[in-house]
């Protein structure tokens, strides 16, 4: 809800701040005193145009306001409209774009009167109403539709995988098989082959050096084995005391003659050989280039190979593939149009139960003579069916049915968006309407009234009203005035309680405020709803869902 509203600089407005409660608040006022301010301030809000002729004279800037409450969350949305330059947003003080604010608006209020960006003019909007006045039977159509499409738009993706045209097909065809062949005639040996040859390699570069070093080891070893620890094995030998000592010489002996005859083979077998390291290198220089074209690493590059196989074994067995996909693309596509068709069916069927019930609604409102009708009609399947949902009113007999933005003046306008949103409780949080009651009184106001206390039991509802009947129906009245401040007109909005309420239901009455008749008057309405007449007082907002 709507908690706090703060304007500066709006037109004749210097300062203004709204500290605002649940339920039904009427905004009343001299005409005027400001009041299409407030309302022009909140559709600022909601990302409304701004236009810098409502900045107020000798302001540089002026800024809106609005502190939101939804449950536990806090939102905090501004705007402010320089006399030169851009418009700024603000959304929780950090900027953001007007459509941004917009966005998260929506989302919060709805404002019903004279205004381009209400959503029920929205043609999306109203199909989201139609199919939540259905119910399960509209939101399970659409979840089928939406899992068949996702799943036709996943085969899609595989279908266009496969390849386009048959000569792009066979010229990927070609280079895959380019690809394996090149990799499979490499013949590679493991995923570690590099590593062997360098190490290979390494050891024919300095081979005599190698052979050197190896034959001096062999040496020592040869020499320490044979001579040393042959000594050490007579002076332990037949000693019982040192037999332990004795076996583990005896054991590094024979390791040290097996190490000898290891270092003797290696060195023998050592010999230099030009032609073997040529050919290491031009092996490595081969693995060297297909790591280069298909892998960081061998193992790399025997991945790679094994991805193009996969894919030429696609390629090559493309026309069973194509055909095999197509069938599964068609079959999601087939459920997708029956979901839709069965969505269909259900608006279809229940467009003219919701048109009776609004224009119904519209009788009691001063309107009898409208007519509100749904139309349904086609388009191209889409996430949520395969229909266009447009709500359109015959305001007056004769008259012909036109969408809504289209069929009427504000006031009906506003009337027939209260009939909808009486009929139908879905809706953002706060709701506003201005111009609800033009062209209307009497009867026709009290039952304005009472339906904005209805629906105020399940939203928070703001009225921009001239009628006493409508005012009364409130939980709370804001006055607009026009005060001099310096010799300069500014607005200011005050809460009134008690007998200052009286007075201003007696001045919307005709009287002067002051009139006896006017104020007994006034006090006989409030008293009225008081005790349970056109509508209850402030615990009605805690009532289960009124029936339309």
């Amino acid at each position: 809800m709507l908690e706090e509203l703060r304007v500066e600089n709006l037109g004749i407005i210097a300062e203004l701040q709204l500290v605002l409660g649940e339920g039904l608040t009427a905004i009343t006022g001299e005409t005027g005193a400001g009041k299409t301010l407030i309302v022009e301030a909140l559709s600022l809000l909601l990302g409304g145009r701004a236009d810098t002729n409502l900045v107020r004279s000798g302001a540089d800037a002026a800024r809106v306001e609005g502190r939101f409450r939804s449950g536990d969350d806090e939102v905090v949305l501004a705007r402010v409209i320089p006399v030169s330059g851009r418009t700024r947003a603000y959304i929780d003080g950090r900027l953001a774009t007007v459509a941004e604010l917009s966005d998260v608006a929506r989302g919060l209020v709805d404002l019903h009167g004279q205004h381009d960006q209400q959503s029920l003019l929205v043609p999306s909007e109203q199909r989201v109403l139609l199919d939540a006045f259905i119910g399960a039977d509209a939101s399970d159509a659409r979840r089928d539709i939406r899992a068949a499409r996702v799943a036709a738009s996943a085969v899609a993706d595989q279908l266009g995988a496969l390849g386009g045209d048959d000569r792009t097909r066979a010229r990927e065809i070609d280079l895959l098989r380019f690809q394996i062949s090149e990799i499979d005639d490499a013949a590679i040996t493991a995923p570690d082959e590099d590593d062997v040859l360098a190490m290979e390699i390494d050891v024919l570069s300095d081979a005599e050096e190698h052979r050197r070093a190896l034959s001096e080891a062999f040496g020592f070893v040869d020499q320490a084995g044979g001579d040393l620890i042959g000594r050490a094995v007579s002076a332990l030998q037949g000693r019982a005391p040192f037999a332990h000592h004795e076996q583990r010489v005896r054991a590094l002996q024979a390791e040290l003659d097996d190490l000898a005859r290891e270092l003797r083979i290696e060195r023998d077998g050592l010999v230099a050989d030009p032609n073997r390291l040529a050919e290491l290198g031009r092996r490595r220089q081969q693995l060297r280039e297909l790591r280069r074209k298909y892998g960081e690493s061998l193992a790399d590059v025997l991945a790679y190979r094994d991805e193009c196989q996969r894919r030429l074994d696609d390629l090559e067995g493309h026309a069973d593939r194509v055909s095999e996909l197509e069938a599964e693309r068609t079959r999601l596509l087939g459920e997708a149009r029956a979901a839709a068709q069965r969505l269909h069916d259900a608006r279809f069927a229940a467009a003219p139960r919701l048109s009776d019930a609004v224009t119904s609604r519209l009788g009691e409102l001063a309107l009898g003579r409208a007519q509100f009708s749904i139309d349904i009609t086609p388009t191209e399947l889409g996430d949520d069916g395969a229909d266009v949902v447009t709500f359109v009113l015959a305001a007056n007999s004769g008259e012909p049915a036109r969408p809504l933005a289209r069929a009427a003046s504000g006031g009906e306008l506003s009337r027939t968006m209260l009939a909808i949103r009486v009929v139908l409780s879905q809706a953002p949080p706060t709701l506003i309407f201005d111009e609800v009651d033009a062209g209307i009184g009497g009867d026709a106001g009290v039952a304005v009234g009472r339906a904005l206390a209805q629906l105020a039991g399940q939203h928070q509802v703001l009225v921009v009203t001239h009628l006493a009947q409508v005012a009364v129906a409130a939980d709370h009245h804001v006055h607009v005035a026009k005060a001099e401040v310096d010799r300069r007109t500014t607005t200011n909005a005050t809460v009134l309680l008690d007998d200052a309420r009286v007075h201003e239901i007696a001045r919307m009455l005709g009287g002067s405020g002051d009139s006896s008749t006017a104020v007994a008057h006034a006090r006989e309405m409030l008293a009225a709803v008081q005790v349970g007449g056109a509508v209850s007082a402030a615990p009605r907002r805690r009532r289960t869902k009124d029936a339309p």
